[in-house]
């Protein structure tokens, strides 16, 4: 049996490894953290961007992909060719209302929509039938921030930075719209938000490349007064697009950068991955600088429950980038997720790919069971259960086996050696097939 914890080597970078993620957008709600991004495809060269994405997490490292929660077909007036820009979220009167920037068909120009879910995971649907802000130069990455008072404010703009107060519909506005002065090594990509009194406005600097900085004001509206770098320039990152939460007693900033696209190919696109850090303000309130997504990450925080349903496509780290401590699987290809109309699901399970989940705490009795809801499975294929690597000690393997056509979901269960205590745990998919092994929906262990 297992006994000695698992080494906390931080969260993974980038935090999804699945597809291009960009234009990070965290929301805090109900003890989870939603994270919606913008989603570069995988033949992007320039932008080439069509729907938003939702991941989740209660730990900062293990991730789990909720799917498209909108697209450019939410709003049908809108050009459905590219220009799902950078979203945000925000939640108020038990509705969850999305911003996001699009293009008119027919116009040049950018607008700024807005869609409406009742849940976090949406599906979001058109509020308006139209834009919420028309079109103009440089309207688009609008962010959104409700004050103490209840005034809602919608901030957007590149390379300049306008904002407008938002009636409490949160779907129409009030007063006209105000162009502020240029803050110094603004770009695009505002991130609003107050905090002890103080109001921040975190943005892409000065392209390119694109770091992160940031201004306070003592209001909403400003005068905004440059504060400095959270993270410098790099050239490794020639766009970039900050969100800041607070999250179980820590702050984090997320971000994205190219590390992804450049394991793939030596080439730049605009194939972007989303990144997070932790970091600490100042006495004053002021936010340090982090320098790089190098010399800086965010820890895991809490742990897994693997006696509850743990979605597959939960993940804090899968193939695609070669890395010292997956010596054994350098060039092992990663799982990707598929979406049907009742759940998101992995696919793509190659002969030693893998997904880790981070922090697994199985308590101090230990496993015996483990069953995963399956389909679309080959003869030889199979599901190995390891500790801490992917070549780690083996709690047990389950033979998945044939399964019917893919979408007819069975469930298979194997005995396992009961691990004890927190450990990161590797699913390796094995067996001979020149495409998918099988798809795999969620999966749990029993006592």
């Amino acid at each position: 049996m297992l006994g000695a914890a698992a080494p906390d080597a931080g969260v993974e970078r980038p935090i999804v490894q699945t597809r291009f993620t960009a234009d990070p957008a965290p929301l805090v709600h109900d003890g989870v953290v939603y994270l919606y991004t913008s989603h570069d495809e995988d033949d992007a060269d320039g932008f080439k961007m069509l729907d938003w994405r939702l991941y989740s997490s209660t730990d900062m490292a293990n991730w789990t992909d909720r799917g498209v929660v909108a697209s450019l077909k939410t709003f049908p007036w809108a050009s459905q060719t590219n220009d799902a820009w950078a979203p945000q979220v925000i939640a108020r009167g038990g509705k969850f209302y999305l911003y996001a920037p699009i293009t008119v068909a027919g116009s040049p120009r950018n607008v700024i929509a807005v869609a409406v879910a009742d849940t976090p995971a949406g599906p979001f649907r058109d509020a308006l039938g139209k834009p919420l802000i028309a079109p103009g130069e440089g309207y688009f990455d609008p962010t959104v921030w409700i004050d103490r008072d209840g005034q809602a404010y919608l901030y957007w703009g590149n390379p300049d930075l306008w904002y407008v107060k938002l009636n409490e519909d949160m779907v129409s506005y009030s007063g006209s719209i105000t162009k502020l002065p240029r803050i110094r090594d603004y770009q695009e990509g505002p991130w609003f938000y107050g905090r002890n009194g103080r109001y921040y406005m975190a943005f892409a600097s000065t392209c390119c490349s694109e770091g992160i900085g940031y201004a306070m004001s003592d209001r909403p509206t400003g005068p905004w007064v440059y504060k400095g770098e959270i993270m410098r320039h790099d050239p490794r990152s020639t766009g970039n697009h900050p969100g800041i939460i607070d999250y179980k007693g820590g702050s984090y900033v997320f971000g994205f950068h190219y590390e992804l696209n450049f394991a793939l190919t030596p080439i730049h696109h605009e194939r972007r991955s989303v990144a997070v850090a932790k970091f600490s303000y100042n006495a004053d309130g002021t936010i340090p600088n982090l320098g790089w997504w190098d010399r800086t990450r965010a820890p895991q925080i809490g742990t897994l429950d693997p006696y509850a349903r743990v979605e597959a496509e939960t993940i804090a780290w899968t193939g695609r980038i070669k890395r010292p401590i997956d010596r054994a699987y350098d060039w092992a290809p990663g799982v990707t997720t598929a979406q049907d109309a009742a759940r998101v699901y992995v696919t793509r399970a190659t002969d030693r790919s893998y997904i880790k989940v981070a922090g697994v705490d199985f308590g101090t009795a230990g496993a015996k069971r483990f069953t995963a809801t399956v389909a679309g499975g080959t003869p030889e294929a199979r599901i190995e259960l390891h500790a801490d690597a992917v070549d780690g000690p083996l709690l047990g393997t389950l033979p998945v086996g044939m399964t019917g056509p893919a979408g007819r979901w069975q469930q298979r269960t194997t005995d396992v050696a009961g691990a004890r205590r927190v450990h990161d745990l590797y699913l390796v998919f094995g067996g001979k097939s020149p495409g998918s092994l099988l798809d795999i929906d969620y999966w749990r262990f029993a006592r």
